[in-house]
């Protein structure tokens, strides 16, 4: 479903991003693990448009989105929930649902599984709160909105970065439920994680990396085997 072929990415001079490699399959849930600032963000916001690549290729279903604007790579049904999230403070959180919606999203025949309804039936809290301003949720509520909003979309492939970051061990565990459910629902998952018990639950595979490139890969059952690897690129 996504490829990635030696793709290279660049801030300013600096050369972030060496040759990324790796594929994801339709239906799986797989995570991008490493160290802070190795590069997993950056590789979220290259495949997204926003850190456009400076050379390599990515294929979506079978199109290169290298080069392509983040409007049109959504629109091809790429959906992203950034660590920042990006709410709307000043909106309410029925408003910043309906922000999701993409431009002549419901004038199309096209499969159009997530709506405010179901948003709501899948986070009821957003429900209790759905007029409150997106300025006064908490962490979690927030990330249940940005998640939601990004849903409203209809991705078919979903990019989510640190999404439990800040957040207390008993909504970290909702947050997983939450992102098994909505692969379950058929939506496919690229998911940036620092929380490795969650993880090793969670995905189907794993690549992992350092220094801006991919060290390994392979299934979290490998990993649990591999404690020289978690020691020398996951653990502090």
């Amino acid at each position: 479903m996504l490829q990635l072929g030696e793709v290279n990415t660049y801030y300013g001079k600096s050369h972030v991003l060496f040759d990324i490699c790796f594929e994801i399959s339709q239906g799986e849930i797989v995570a991008l693990l490493g160290r802070n600032g190795v590069g997993k963000t950056t590789t979220l916001r290259t495949i997204m448009g926003l850190t456009p690549p400076v050379s390599g290729s990515i294929q979506y279903k079978g199109m290169e989105m290298a080069g392509k604007k983040p409007h049109q790579i959504a629109l091809a049904g790429i959906g992203f929930v950034p660590e920042e999230r990006w709410i709307f403070p000043n909106l309410t959180v029925h408003q910043n649902l309906i922000m999701g919606v993409k431009p002549g999203q419901y004038g199309k025949e096209i499969r159009e599984r997530w709506s405010i309804d179901r948003c709501y039936e899948y986070f009821p809290i957003l429900k209790e709160r759905y007029n409150s301003k997106g300025g006064h949720l908490s962490g979690g509520e927030m990330q249940m909105l940005a998640i939601a909003r990004t849903l409203m979309g209809n991705p078919e492939f979903i990019l989510v970065d640190e999404p439990t970051e800040g957040l207390a061990p008993i909504i970290v565990e909702v947050v997983g439920k939450v992102i098994q459910e909505i692969n379950a629902s058929g939506t496919t998952v690229l998911l940036v994680e620092q929380k490795l018990q969650l993880v090793m639950g969670l995905v189907q595979r794993i690549y992992i990396m350092s220094k801006g490139m991919i060290q390994w890969e392979g299934t979290p059952e490998v990993l649990r085997g591999q404690e020289e690897i978690r020691k020398k690129y996951l653990e502090v």
